[in-house]
């Protein structure tokens, strides 16, 4: 019987099959086998446990390793891919399965509420071309993961949470959310790039007055 099903063929919730990959023996879980869990469900679920990890406080430039793969995933759901593919290296990528439970533990409540209420509506947001735009939504917050922005990780991590969780349940409730949460990404980057460039020509301006 796969992870992704119950005894009666129907399918398990992402919570439940996190949990057992949790409590699987092996000292170590490797990405390859989150992947294999998941089957043909493994695009949402592989980027939302993506997203989970980078929404915790990272360090400076932290962000930059986990969300690399994140940009990787979200080029494939980009292109219209039907299943997810990843590098053999990438199969390698590995926690210890101990520090897997303790972050799924963290989530458990906020994820089994959250499935409680998403479901399957607004279809034509998850369809091929909702889905393609996600990718391409997602590939750009990704970046933005990537850059070593102290406290930056978190409004668009939080976005790519939301979309998956739309991949997943195709909710297009939860996409729309996605959708606001990375126009809330761009506002704040503007802004982020505005007080950079004030505060240089105010420096520039004060070392033009000192000489």
């Amino acid at each position: 019987m796969s992870l992704t099903e119950t005894s009666t063929g129907r399918p398990r919730a992402f919570s439940d099959v996190v949990e057992t990959l949790g409590t699987r023996p092996g000292e170590k879980l490797c990405l390859g086998e989150i992947v294999e869990a998941f089957g043909d469900r493994a695009f949402g679920p592989v980027m939302f446990f993506f997203a989970l990890l980078n929404m915790l406080p990272w360090p400076p430039g932290g962000t930059t390793l986990t969300g690399a793969p994140l940009l990787l995933l979200s080029m494939e759901l980009a292109l219209g891919r039907d299943s997810l593919w990843i590098p053999r290296w990438a199969e390698r990528i590995a926690v210890h399965r101990q520090t897997f439970r303790k972050l799924s533990g963290r989530f458990r409540k906020p994820l089994k509420l959250t499935e409680r209420l998403a479901r399957p509506r607004l279809y034509v947001l998850t369809g091929g071309l909702g889905q393609g735009l996600i990718g391409l939504a997602c590939v750009f917050l990704s970046v933005v993961l990537v850059l070593p922005v102290w406290g930056g990780n978190l409004l668009p991590a939080v976005a790519i949470g939301f979309f998956s969780l739309g991949v997943m349940q195709r909710d297009g409730l939860a996409v729309l959310i996605g959708w606001l949460l990375t126009a809330g990404t761009v506002a704040v980057l503007f802004l982020a790039w505005a007080l950079i460039v004030a505060a240089v020509e105010h420096g520039l301006r004060w070392f033009g007055h000192l000489f």
